[in-house]
């Protein structure tokens, strides 16, 4: 079920246009054979447009897509920021904070979207009296959702958002050092595809270092690091092509077994917490623990597969750094 749109929606500003911030109405583009300073520019442009873009269908409430993939913009710029090579200098200084708070009051509202949508889903095929009660038991989030939504929207008044809006087209105009001209600290410059090493070693390091029945907070970190491996392999497309997208794509199916094992338990916990705000409710009782048994599964069925996953991001990223 879309969220409705609110009338503290009608009352946002309009999203300011590329052009607004001072971009070309034309994205930049980078050439296979640019540094990674070029490319870096690049993301930071096509994702400033990618935010504005979803920013507009945020603002109304109708679609959940708007948000999540203003969310996804923030990660991928997040992740441009950290490529080995970026040399975005004094523009880029005060980026990683205010993109911190921007994925925060995102984050709010799409992790209880998500929420929703998934309990929803597991009941469908409950009969109508046990539906019921599931949407009783789902009253705490809807009206937690509401809130979070209201701090979105008015995160997106907020001059800090233009400021930020700002700063990130900045970083994206400015231009590299020439050709030539030492890197900071007269290190050499770094290939496009070495952009994905450091992410990687940190992910492999993350998985070796786990025992047989890790802990759910570790899985929950090694996705992390498995989204940034990702984010980062995109900035290569350009000039690494198909061994590039083997280690995007197997990284993409560890971070979605990952992704669901923690949704998995977060969401045990929130049946447990809702159920206890709700009170003395028999029915709703009785659907919650149908609920959280599916959420075991869930969880079991992640964990069992999780590992075979992270076989194929090593090899297909052994192939690509190896070649």
């Amino acid at each position: 079920m879309a969220p409705t749109a609110t009338a503290a929606s009608a009352e946002q500003p309009a999203t300011p246009r590329p052009v607004d911030l001072g971009l070309d109405e034309s994205p930049r583009r980078a050439d296979p054979a640019d540094p990674p300073a070029v490319h870096v520019r690049a993301r930071l442009d096509e994702q400033i447009r990618a935010l504005l873009e979803h920013e507009a269908i945020a603002r109304t409430g109708t679609d959940p897509e708007g948000v999540h993939q203003m969310r996804v913009a923030v990660r991928r710029i997040r992740a441009a920021l950290k490529a080995g090579g970026a040399d975005l200098g004094e523009p880029a200084a005060t980026l990683p904070d205010g993109l911190r708070w921007l994925g925060g009051v995102l984050g709010a509202v799409r992790d209880l979207d998500v929420q929703l949508e998934h309990l929803r889903g597991l009941a469908e095929d409950f009969p109508p009296n046990e539906r019921e009660a599931a949407e009783r038991l789902l009253l705490g989030l809807r009206a937690a959702r509401r809130t979070a939504r209201t701090a979105l929207l008015a995160a997106l008044r907020e001059p800090r958002y233009r400021g930020l809006l700002t700063a990130l087209a900045a970083a994206a105009r400015s231009e590299p050092a020439p050709a030539g001209v030492p890197a900071p600290r007269d290190e050499p410059e770094p290939a496009m595809i070495d952009v994905v090493r450091k992410p990687y070693r940190r992910l492999s390091r993350a998985a070796a270092a786990l025992g047989a029945d890790p802990p759910d907070d570790d899985l929950h970190e090694l996705r992390i690091h498995g989204k940034r491996l990702r984010y980062a392999a995109e900035l290569a497309v350009p000039t690494a092509g198909q061994p590039i997208q083997a280690v995007i794509k197997a990284t993409k199916r560890l971070q979605d077994i990952l992704g669901d094992h923690q949704d998995a338990c977060v969401a045990e916990q929130q049946i447990r917490r809702l159920l206890a705000e709700l009170g003395p409710d028999p029915q709703a009782a009785f659907v919650a623990g149908r609920l959280v048994e599916r959420e075991r599964a869930r969880r079991a069925d992640c964990r069992a597969r999780w590992r075979a996953a992270m076989a194929e991001v090593e090899a297909t990223a052994h192939a690509l750094l190896n070649a």
